[in-house]
């Protein structure tokens, strides 16, 4: 095992706590001279907040812990790629490389749609590894969104059936 599957594995741990929350399984883990100083996970519907993705909760511990908004020399590890709101919040901290799990086509900022991390027109970019542990990662979001949309059909089965009782 690489090192950067070693933290991705970490990231998932994450993801699966999003999971267990039914949010989107999300996760991510911000590493400082081989330490992780940061964990976070989605819990967009938790917190009731946009802001509360993995990345950006990650980067608000990391900067507490190390006590400044620079995150220079660090690593982010991060399930699925990150949207615009966490790219932006990267390449803001000066995170210095993100590993990136699945990508994500429909609103991925590291490549997919755009690449944020790694536009020269900014004051700082990020050295960008992609596809560790994909299929691990892919297969938790697909899972995921299966079993939601079997949730929604079941929940409307049951409405209609019930409306139709009465």
């Amino acid at each position: 095992m690489t090192i950067d599957e070693k933290y991705m594995k970490e990231a998932i741990k994450q993801a699966k706590k999003a999971y267990a929350l039914e949010e989107s399984p999300i996760g991510c883990v911000i590493v400082a001279e081989g330490k992780i100083i940061a964990r976070g996970y989605n819990r967009r519907n938790t917190d009731k907040s946009t802001l509360a993705h993995a990345e950006i909760t990650a980067i608000r511990k990391a900067c507490k812990k190390l006590g400044d908004w620079r995150l220079e020399g660090c690593t982010m590890y991060v399930t699925l790629e990150p949207c615009p709101m966490c790219a932006g919040a990267i390449v803001q901290s000066r995170i210095d490389r993100v590993v990136v799990g699945s990508m994500n086509p429909k609103a991925g900022c590291a490549g997919s749609v755009m690449n944020l991390l790694q536009t020269e027109g900014f004051n700082h970019q990020a050295e960008l590894e992609t596809g560790v542990l994909e299929e691990e990662c892919s297969q938790m979001l697909t899972g995921f969104f299966r079993e939601l949309r079997q949730k929604k059909k079941e929940k409307k089965a049951a409405l209609f059936a019930k409306t139709e009782t009465t």
